[in-house]
């Protein structure tokens, strides 16, 4: 009876302690390996991108902090590749998690399509066994005045998301067809893009990292939810009828290791760590110390993103202003050539080492105390001219004392022979 007593408070003193601990999660926390890779901001690079192989190179590299996922736990971030499934008019790109030799994991998918008016609609579904059913993120479509010119003076309204108060930037098929990437997948000459990175064979600018705790990855993500929510959405049935048909039933990858894995709770560990989310906020204001948010719609209805840093490489900024430059460039020790935001080592090619080289101007102060010698340098030619004067009227003076001289002797003398 005791024992039954006893197992009995304890159970219901670890639910007690599971309930604070939910509690305590953010809105956000989904408790899957999904919360390892933000796909708001996954979203949000898309969109900044200009091609479908720079947007996977900006997803892998690790200053931009996006990817965090570690499917087969080996305590390295895996690389995710970028596929392309085009039929007629939609597209299907998948991001895709290489987990061994023999499986691969689907992470999410964009459903691009394109309507006859050549107008564009997007979203992105999060792999439901990495986020669970219909997890959905689409830009704030103006659904109320859609086929009609948008505003650019228009702010969209304010909504309060998960605890947030934001203002809603809202957009148009019409804005999407002109972001860089949606163009570039529309030209009339693309290729199909089927990124040629497979497990243990990868591209020289990428190499593994360790994964860091979740509670660390949303403190850094969380200064960006306001601009997350303030132009995308959680949405919750695909706009395109046939996802399921052409995708979901047909092309998807699925790991059964990677559905072992999560129903062991070998995932659960990255959420052991909520002390560290100040570690987070701190290595973000570290970075971004002037980072400007996102400016509101401009007068060609284009959403634009203004950064210290460019595009993509997050973290590794070329700082300029009017006392100090500082430059860095990363050498490629193997081959001798210079490449920008290009650390660390390579995994199933080379390894490599990197060396950042940082170089500064002189500041003001160095320039004052230059102009200060100059002054004194511009004196001291004054006062050598003005010496060399003085010496010049002195020997004039003396040689004409001397003349006087000459003359005075040359009349006493023709004096005495008279």
């Amino acid at each position: 009876m005791k024992k039954l007593i006893t197992i009995s408070l304890l159970a219901a003193v670890f639910t007690a302690g599971t309930m604070l601990k939910a509690q305590d999660q953010p809105q956000e926390y989904l408790g899957l390996p999904g919360d390892n890779l933000n796909l708001y901001a996954v979203m949000k690079l898309f969109q900044d991108s200009k091609t479908l192989e720079g947007f996977e190179k900006s997803l892998n590299e690790e200053n931009t902090q996006i990817n965090n996922l570690d499917l087969n736990g080996d305590n390295y971030v895996d690389y995710i590749r970028v596929i392309d499934n085009v039929d007629g008019d939609v597209h299907y790109i998948v991001l895709q998690d290489m987990i061994s030799q023999n499986e691969s994991q689907d992470v999410a998918v964009f459903t691009v399509q394109r309507f006859p008016n050549g107008q564009v609609q997007i979203q992105l579904t999060g792999d439901e066994d990495l986020y669970g059913k219909d997890y959905i993120i689409e830009p704030f479509f103006d659904d109320e005045n859609i086929g009609q010119t948008p505003n650019p003076g228009y702010m969209g309204n304010t909504e309060i998301i998960n605890g947030r108060t934001v203002t809603i930037i809202r957009t148009t098929p019409v804005q999407i067809a002109a972001w860089p990437v949606i163009r570039f997948i529309y030209r009339p000459k693309y290729v199909v893009w089927r990124s040629r990175w497979y497990w243990g064979y990868y591209p020289t600018y990428w190499h593994p990292w360790r994964p860091v705790y979740w509670h660390y990855y949303y403190g850094y993500h969380y200064n960006w939810y306001n601009d997350y929510y303030s132009h995308y959405r959680r949405w919750n049935y695909h706009r395109f009828n046939h996802w399921n048909d052409y995708y979901y039933s047909a092309r998807r990858k699925h790991s059964p290791s990677v559905s072992v894995r999560i129903n062991s709770g070998n995932y659960k560990n990255t959420y052991s760590h909520p002390d560290q989310r100040r570690d987070g906020e701190a290595a973000y204001n570290k970075t971004y110390s002037s980072q400007s948010r996102r400016s509101p719609v401009n007068a060609s209805g284009n959403n634009q993103v203004r950064r210290t840093s460019p595009g993509t490489n997050r973290g590794r900024e070329s700082s300029v202003s009017s006392k100090t430059t500082t430059r860095r460039t990363t050498t490629n020790v193997n081959n001798g050539t210079v490449k920008n935001n290009n650390p660390g080592q390579e995994k199933g090619v080379s390894r490599r080492s990197s060396t950042t080289v940082t170089t500064r101007q002189a500041s003001k102060p160095a320039t004052v105390q230059n102009a200060t010698t100059k002054k004194v340098t511009v004196k001291s030619t004054r006062a050598n001219s003005s010496d060399r004067s003085k010496s010049r009227n002195s020997k004039a003076v003396t040689g004409g004392k001397k003349e006087s001289k000459n003359k005075k002797s040359e009349t006493t003398k023709s004096e005495r022979r008279k």
